[in-house]
């Protein structure tokens, strides 16, 4: 055993002298708008998941979810194998029989969400026979338009689940002053916006529910990856119990028979004594997350706070070289008593005056990569056009069609240093010159 551990830390040595030696800058005239950014202590950690051999839930998964929920500020967090997952998990846990029936989700009720996001946000509400109601967002912060989302609410509404979108937090006095109101459910899509605060509170504590990811686009990265977090102990439970193949047994992975009871329940038709281990009281699936993702995650989260503090650095950096186009391109605004850990930097072409495409074609001609504000408007996409998806639209959507053609971001993570963003600033200031040859 001696001889295993000794070879084991010769082993982590090695990779981490490996990760020492292979940190790469990014090519000269490369601005990416997303990347992952890790190191030795990431691959460490990796390697040493994998030596120990047990790969599925385990010791790594349980510290990156305490560390998760102790940095958000949360009582519990949930890994899961993607942000997509998450959001299905944490609308799935609001149609589950334990919630009580009056508050429960069912097919036919309304969620009110925009149309300008992500359409993973929006797919569990279909998934589940309910319907999206799309609700138009402002300018600038492109969050909802809360004057428009009071508006939307019927009797039919049940729940709100919103972004805080490219990590601005929206307004969530207003916001969940409505869901407290009419006693909606309101999820969290905070993929975006980790680290982001609202009035000095983490974005992610304030709904019922939160959802996060983890792609090496996102804040901190497992590869691929997502959570869900939650101070609710009920719900907390529920969205275990739905990620885990929807067993009603609680033992994690590797721990039977915790509560001294696996075969004396009786439980549904099933003969008494069934093993609870085998025994569903949801619909689920496994959609966990592996040790070797979480292993990834704990170091990163020991490098989430400066990576935040670098991403609010590059914004402010953009942000004031831009300023000088102010009458061309729509600059961002962050939401009033809010600090938002920028995911990118959105700007929108102003019409007339400078065409989408033709600049970021210039952009991404001259190395500076550029992303559309995600599914535009999400009800012109193929998916809704070809599949008579069910939703409603409340009021206009005209902001979100103008970001539909006029909208889009760049990059503000920590893997850009000052050589990066000047590059970018040099590049608009040449397009804006005519100097496109």
């Amino acid at each position: 055993m001696k001889k295993a551990e000794a070879l084991r830390d010769e082993i982590l040595e090695l990779v981490r002298r490996y990760g020492r030696e292979t940190v790469k800058e990014l090519p000269e005239g490369k601005v990416p708008v997303s990347g992952k950014v890790y190191g030795e202590d990431e691959l460490a950690n990796l390697v040493d998941a994998s030596l120990k051999g047990w790969w599925t839930d385990g010791e790594y998964v349980e510290k990156f979810e305490e560390q998760l929920a102790e940095y958000i500020g949360t009582k519990y967090a949930v890994a899961c194998n993607s942000g997509s997952s998450a959001s299905l998990l944490a609308f799935a846990a609001l149609t589950s029989h334990l919630i009580e029936k009056e508050k429960r989700i069912v097919p036919g009720d309304e969620v009110l969400t925009v149309s300008a996001g992500f359409p993973t946000t929006v797919n569990p509400i279909i998934l589940y026979g309910c319907v999206p109601v799309f609700v138009e967002v402002e300018m600038g912060t492109y969050d909802v338009d809360v004057s428009e989302l009071s508006k939307a609410v019927t009797n039919k509404t049940k729940a709100i689940f919103l972004a805080h979108t490219l990590g601005n937090p929206f307004d969530v006095d207003a916001v969940t002053g409505l869901a407290e109101e009419h006693g909606l459910w309101l999820i969290e899509d905070n993929c975006d916006a980790l680290g982001s605060t609202y009035k000095g509170r983490m974005t992610g504590t304030f709904g019922h529910l939160a959802t996060h990811s983890f792609y090496p686009a996102h804040h901190i990265t497992t590869a691929e990856g997502g959570a869900v977090v939650t101070s609710d102990p009920l719900l907390d439970k529920i969205v275990r119990s739905i990620r885990d193949w929807g067993r009603d047994c609680w033992c994690k992975t590797g721990r039977d028979n915790r509560c001294g009871k696996r075969f004396t329940g009786r439980f549904g038709k099933l003969p008494i004594g069934y093993d609870h281990k085998y025994v569903y009281s949801h619909m689920g699936y496994n959609l966990k997350m592996t040790d070797l993702q979480a292993a990834i995650g704990v170091a990163q989260m020991v490098k989430l706070h400066s990576f935040t503090l670098k991403r609010k650095e590059n914004f402010e950096y953009l942000k004031n070289g831009l300023d000088k186009y102010g009458d061309k391109l729509l600059l961002p605004e962050a939401m009033k008593e809010s600090d938002p850990s920028w995911f990118g930097f959105p700007l929108s072409a102003v019409p007339g005056k400078v065409n989408r495409s033709d600049l970021t074609s210039f952009l991404e001609e001259n190395g500076v990569a550029t992303r559309p504000l995600f599914a535009g408007n999400m009800i012109k996409q193929p998916y809704y056009t070809e599949n008579n998806i069910k939703y409603r639209v409340s009021g206009s959507l005209e902001n979100t069609d103008y970001i539909m053609e006029n909208t889009f971001w760049i990059g503000v993570y920590p893997g850009l240093g000052k050589k990066q963003l000047d590059h970018a600033l040099n590049v608009f200031q040449k397009y804006f010159a005519g100097k496109k040859g």
